[in-house]
């Protein structure tokens, strides 16, 4: 039985999370400038998201550009634009082929004027896909994201639209960038980084975290495939015993 087999004969993640970390040291390895790394790492986005789509995998989110990320040099941050524009223009033909609907969270507004126009004509075009959901996490920052959704809950507290004793976990769902897609089940970081950056800290409560050493643009099918035979392998208790789950 090949890994792509062995995935298929258990139950598959409805939603993986990846940090695509590693980019700029896997460029200095070749001896190469960041931008060479983060242009070989969109390879490593396809075999992804082919791999996810194969699978039968319904949510796949790519944490692309976070808040923080915008303090890096103006020209790294120029070629980051640039490629995903032209990633954008690329790969909207294989999207509707492959029936995948691209969505993107994030402070989308931050987002230069012809990234902002390219990511939602894709968005459109791809709407009523319904094979997977690829989404784009752009100028994203998870403390951004909770602190937005407390800013409009108390706002309509205020204007007694929603009373404070109401105020549960669907109201903060409801309120969340990811507010149409279901809890992150598993969650990857590629370059051997073991942190979660800021990425979607509410939705990986109880996630599986899987950290590889592989740095991203050396990331393959395979990779993911490992990574998801890891996350079969593990029991998810939700806070209960595991004589309660049998």
């Amino acid at each position: 039985m090949d890994l792509k087999e062995e995935v298929l004969s258990k139950n598959l993640p409805k939603h993986i999370a990846i940090i695509m970390d590693g980019n700029g040291r896997w460029a200095k390895q070749q001896g190469m400038m960041r931008a060479f790394g983060h242009e070989n790492g969109t390879k490593s986005v396809k075999q992804a998201v082919e791999a996810c789509a194969e699978l039968g995998v319904e949510n796949l989110t790519l944490y692309a550009f976070s808040t923080e990320n915008w303090n890096r040099p103006k020209l790294e941050i120029q070629t980051l634009m640039k490629l995903l524009v032209s990633s954008l223009k690329k790969e909207i033909k294989t999207l509707q082929e492959n029936n995948i609907k691209l969505s993107a969270i994030g402070n989308l507004n931050s987002l230069p004027k012809k990234v902002f126009k390219e990511l939602h004509e894709v968005i459109e075009q791809t709407d009523s896909n319904t094979r997977m959901t690829l989404t784009l996490a752009l100028s994203y920052g998870s403390r951004e994201e909770l602190l937005n959704t407390v800013k409009e809950i108390s706002i309509k507290v205020k204007n007694n639209i929603i009373s404070p004793e109401k105020i549960d976990e669907s109201i903060i769902n409801e309120h969340l960038y990811t507010r149409n897609l279901p809890d992150v089940d598993l969650l990857i970081r590629t370059s051997g980084e073991q942190r979660i950056s800021n990425f979607l800290l509410w939705q990986i409560a109880y996630a599986e975290l899987y950290f590889t050493s592989v740095l991203w643009p050396d990331f393959t099918k395979q990779h993911l495939y490992e990574a998801i035979i890891e996350y079969q392998k593990r029991e998810r208790r939700f806070g209960k015993t595991s004589e309660q789950l049998s």
